[in-house]
Order: C-alpha cells, then structure tokens, then sequence
C-alpha cells in the first residue's frame, strides 16, 4: 500500500498497559467512524505496515485504545510509539454537498461565477492559517484562491468542477 492511496488517520501516541496495549490520537471530528476497525497500516521505517487489531476502544474522546496482534509487551508498543496510522482513501466517509476531502478536488476546474473558469486546482495549501486551492492557468500561471465557505458555491463532483463566487479584483490580480 502506498501512502498516495491512504489517508493520515492519527498517530500512535502512547503505551495504555504494560500488556502491550496503545492510545491512538485520531485526528477526525468523528473518533466513533473508526471504532472497529480490523486493521490499520502504520507508517513504521517509511513503510506502511499492516497492524491488525484483536480489540479496541474509544478513550477520552480522541484516542482509540488498541491491542494489536503480535504487540504483546511494554518492548513492542515501544518501537511503534510516535509513528503514524492510515488508512485506504476508500475508507473515507462519503462527502455530499459543499464538503469535499482537499484530495478528491485536486484535478478539478476551477470557476468564477463572474470570470467562468480560469484554471485547474493542482494542490491544496493548508500551511497557512487560510487554506488555499493552488490553481494553474494556461499551464503557466499560478493562482492562490482561500478556500473561504462564504465564496464557495458549489462542488460540482459530476463535472469535476468548483464554483465560486470570489471578490472582484482577487483573481485578476495575477493575470
């Protein structure tokens, strides 16, 4: 499994009992979609390594108390504390409407209710305290559009496209 085809589920935080037991931090605002689940890879030495589950708990909100096949000591929880959990893309709860996962956008045209389309979303900037959609036009300019609620129209899934409705002036000013 290669780490393109998963999504970052949460990290492997900290030793729960001496038997082997670990928390998971889960980074989602829904710790109970992931439950009971069987299996999870984990990025251990820059490989996704299946781990496979003989039980497990919510904790405190945002843990999972895992016991995993084959982890049966303080030594083993050990070597995997810090590394990170995914999962395969298709695990993904679906998203209707205007909600979208930033991987599912990337590829997507990109249109202004004034302007029409102007580019192709190539990436999705989240560094910044605003996300941004990182659009290319005429495969030579780049557009920096904030992934702002009150300009965001629509997500149009079936043509591969988002609509917008931007401020005068914000995308001219790179043309």
């Amino acid at each position: 499994m290669r780490k393109d085809d998963c999504f970052y589920l949460g990290k492997i935080a900290k030793k729960f009992s001496f038997k082997g037991e670990v928390l998971i931090y889960l980074d989602t605002d829904e710790p109970e979609l992931y439950e009971n689940m069987e299996s999870v890879f984990v990025d251990f030495n820059n490989n996704l390594v299946p781990f496979f589950m003989e039980q497990s708990s919510l904790y405190k909100n945002d843990f999972l108390r895992v016991k995993f096949e084959d982890v049966d000591s303080e030594a083993d929880a050990d070597e995997i504390i810090g590394c990170e959990i995914y999962l395969p893309l298709s695990m993904l709860p679906k998203l209707e409407g205007n909600k979208f996962y930033f991987h599912e956008v990337i590829g997507f045209d990109i249109e202004d209710q004034r302007l029409g389309v102007f580019g192709k979303i190539v990436s999705i900037n989240d560094s910044a305290a605003q996300p941004l959609f990182e659009v290319i036009k005429d495969n030579v300019i780049e557009i920096l559009v904030p992934m702002i609620d009150q300009f965001l129209v629509k997500i149009d899934r079936e043509n591969k496209k988002v609509v917008m409705n931007l401020p005068e002036g914000l995308v001219e000013m790179y043309l």
